[in-house]
């Protein structure tokens, strides 16, 4: 049996790294997916349309989750267009990495918008309708840099500890509606973006990981799978870290 039979997913920022990664997964898992995307249309619905060949129902949205009124446009489109809702993953995020001396304060700002004031609109864009049907699952993206710190990313970590402590204190707020409120905390995950990063500065970072690997979105989508699924019933304020122990 598929763990997410007969679901439905909104990801925020599925349309590459991380967040395609669970899209894809949770496609597999039988959960119809809508993801967002911002820029390129044309890979979003080739994205779309591997989707729907798993067997299930996706489709992508262009939105902005950093302003609240496209956030509660996209809940009132995926239910118009898929009936129900059952799980958000708040994966949006950006970085706009630079010492503090140097940091702007538009890039400080950017980063809190667009990687913490997102999930507060996300949820609380999605809040009525799981208060509604008494269940749902919100999984945010945080990350190892917001519980050891890095330098050169003030702003990026403020932003994903920020998450931290918004998901705990929704997690108080929502269980007695048995809505649950978990966060991810990934360390060095390779995607597109990983791909640029100097072999030198690859093997040096890698060598810090005390599983001497890097990890992968499907690391990431495996440990979302678990979250959104009815096997963790039980768990809500967690921060469940996937990190090959660069974190303990």
């Amino acid at each position: 049996m598929k763990l997410l039979e007969n679901k439905t997913a909104i990801v925020t920022g599925g349309s590459r790294g991380i967040g395609k990664g669970i899209a894809y997964k949770f496609a597999e898992q039988g959960c119809n997916v809508a993801f967002t995307y911002s820029s390129s249309e044309e890979a979003a619905k080739k994205i779309e349309a591997e989707l729907q060949a798993k067997g299930v129902k996706a489709k992508a949205y262009k939105s902005n989750a950093a302003i609240l009124e496209e956030a509660q446009t996209l809940v009132e489109n995926v239910l118009e267009d898929f009936s129900s809702i059952d799980i958000v993953i708040n994966n949006a995020g950006i970085t706009k990495d630079n010492l503090l001396m140097r940091m702007g304060e538009a890039d400080f700002d950017k980063v809190i918008e667009v990687n913490l004031k997102s999930v507060f609109n996300m949820t609380k864009a999605i809040q009525p309708t799981f208060l509604k049907q008494r269940k749902g699952s919100l999984i945010h993206m945080s990350s190892v840099v917001a519980l050891k710190g890095n330098a050169g990313q003030c702003n990026y970590a403020a932003s994903k500890a920020g998450i931290i402590g918004f998901s705990n204190s929704i997690a108080l707020e929502l269980a007695s509606r048995n809505i649950r409120s978990n966060v991810i905390a990934p360390g060095f995950i390779a995607t597109e973006m990983t791909d640029k990063i100097p072999e030198i500065h690859l093997k040096k970072w890698i060598e810090d990981i005390p599983l001497k690997k890097a990890g992968t979105t499907e690391d990431i989508a495996n440990a979302c799978v678990f979250l959104a699924s009815d096997m963790s019933s039980y768990i809500t304020g967690q921060v469940l870290n996937v990190n090959g122990g660069m974190y303990i």
